[in-house]
C-alpha cells in the first residue's frame, strides 16, 4: 500500500532580529521575533524503496544538487519519493531552505512513524530549522535552539524580493557591533499594538545587507510607501523585505503595485 504525505513549508519572517553576540565557535547569538506567512513551498512524499527528490515550480531553477531537503530526510533514516514544488526564492532571508528541511522531517516522520528530532538535533541543518519545525510564531534565541511561544494579532504581510541573493556570511561579517536583546514582548491586542512595539526594535542585519545590495533599501522603502503599509523592514539576512498591513484588501493591492520583475506575495500572518 502506498502512503502519501504532504507538508507546506511556509515562509519564515523575522519581524525583529537582534544580534546580541558571538560564541567562541563562531555562531552568532540571536534574539528574534519570528512569524510565518501563509505562502510557501509544498513538499509531497510517497513510500518508495529509495530516497529521491524531484523539484518543480517557479523557483526550481535556484536549487540543485544535495540540498537541505535530502539532508533532512536522511536524518530520519528512511526512504521516500519526495516532490518539492518550489515557490519561495532561494537564499532570500525567509527561510525557504529551512522550511523545506522542516517539511521533509515532518513528511518522513509521517511515512516512517519515527518521532521528530529535537531542536538541538536539527541545528546542524541551519539556525532557522528549529523554528520552522516548530511552525508557530515565537521568540527565537540562542543560535536558534531556544523558542518561546508568542501570540500575535491578525494581520497581512506583503513579501518582496528584488531577485538578488545575499550571502549570509558576508552580511554577518559586516556587523559593526552587537546590540541589546529585544524588549519584553507584551500581549498585543491589535496589529497597531504590534507595530508600536516593533518600532522599538530593529533588524541588525539590514544595514550590512544594504551595503552589499543597495536595492534592498529601495524594496523596503517602496513597500513602506504603499497605501495601508503600517511598517516595512528586511527579513533575516535579506534580500526579502516585508510590509505589514491590517487588511487583506490593502495587502493584495500593495503587492499588485510592486515592480513585476520582483518576486512578491501577499499572505496572512500566521502563527
Amino acid at each position: 500500500m502506498t502512503t502519501r504525505i504532504e507538508a507546506l513549508a511556509r515562509a519564515k519572517v523575522n519581524l525583529a532580529l537582534h544580534v546580541t553576540g558571538r560564541r567562541e565557535d563562531g555562531y552568532h547569538l540571536l534574539d528574534s521575533l519570528v512569524v510565518f506567512a501563509g505562502v510557501g513551498d509544498r513538499l509531497t512524499g510517497t513510500t518508495a524503496d529509495t530516497l529521491t527528490l524531484e523539484v518543480t515550480g517557479p523557483e526550481a531553477a535556484g536549487l540543485s544538487g544535495d540540498n537541505l531537503v535530502l539532508r533532512a530526510a536522511r536524518l530520519m533514516e528512511g526512504t521516500a519519493a519526495l516532490h518539492l514544488e518550489k515557490v519561495l526564492p532561494v537564499a532570500s532571508g525567509i527561510g525557504g531552505g529551512s522550511a523545506d528541511a522542516a517539511a521533509a522531517l515532518r513528511v518522513m516522520a509521517g511515512l516512517t512513524g519515527a518521532p521528530l528530532p529535537m531542536a538541538s538535533d536539527v541545528l546542524k541543518l541551519g539556525a532557522d530549522v528549529p523554528v520552522c519545525l516548530n511552525g508557530a510564531s515565537a521568540r527565537m534565541g540562542g543560535v536558534g535552539e531556544r523558542l518561546d511561544p508568542v501570540l500575535l494579532p491578525k494581520g497581512w504581510l506583503v513579501l518582496a524580493n528584488p531577485r538578488v541573493q545575499v550571502p549570509t556570511g558576508p552580511v554577518f561579517k559586516g556587523l559593526q557591533a552587537f546590540g541589546a536583546a529585544l524588549p519584553d514582548i507584551p500581549a498585543f491586542a491589535t496589529v497597531m499594538d504590534l507595530v508600536q512595539w516593533l518600532r522599538n526594535t530593529r533588524n541588525d542585519l539590514e544595514a550590512p545587507a544594504i551595503t552589499l545590495q543597495p536595492i534592498i533599501a529601495d524594496v523596503r522603502d517602496t513597500l513602506a510607501a504603499t497605501t495601508g503599509c503600517l511598517m516595512a523592514r528586511m527579513s533575516g539576512s535579506g534580500a526579502t523585505c516585508w510590509g505589514l498591513f491590517a487588511s487583506e484588501r490593502e495587502a493584495r493591492a500593495a503587492a499588485a503595485a510592486l515592480p513585476p520583475e520582483w518576486w512578491s506575495a501577499a499572505a496572512p500572518m500566521e502563527g
